[in-house]
């Protein structure tokens, strides 16, 4: 199939094909026209590569997942590898997660130490949530 085709499969654009094949993520050899072809196993790999990426996990750290596939097992998480990195990925999370609410909360405390010197009462919050260790 050409790259259209493996685009629309796998629910990527073409230009999204093409980035990971400059990640090295995804080969495919030409035809005597020129045209890239691919296969079964390429619109594997790119809709692993899409389904990682919906969880977070950028294209360039999909490469355990896809050398997992390689090796053919029947998912990309069937290895330890790949497990690594699904650890790496939560932490990475967590840590921005962290980093948000600490910064939510310091938008909070300026909220309310600029209201009492304006002398005007808050204005109704669009998210009671408050950042506690139990919710991260």
């Amino acid at each position: 199939m050409l790259i259209g085709e493996v685009a629309e499969r796998a629910g990527v654009t073409v230009k999204a094909v093409r980035y990971y094949e400059s990640l090295g993520l995804v080969t495919a050899p030409r035809e005597g026209n020129g045209y890239r072809t691919y296969d079964e196993h390429h619109l594997r790999r790119i809709r692993e590569i899409r389904t990682l990426g919906e969880l977070g996990i950028s294209a360039d750290r999909t490469r355990p997942f896809l050398d997992c596939l390689d090796t053919g097992a029947a998912a990309g998480d069937d290895c330890p590898a790949s497990l690594d990195a699904y650890r790496e990925a939560i932490a990475d999370m967590t840590h921005r997660l962290d980093q948000l609410g600490a910064r939510r909360d310091a938008l909070v405390e300026r909220l309310a130490r600029a209201t009492v010197r304006v002398g005007t009462p808050a204005p109704p919050a669009r998210c009671a949530f408050t950042a506690t260790e139990e919710s991260r």
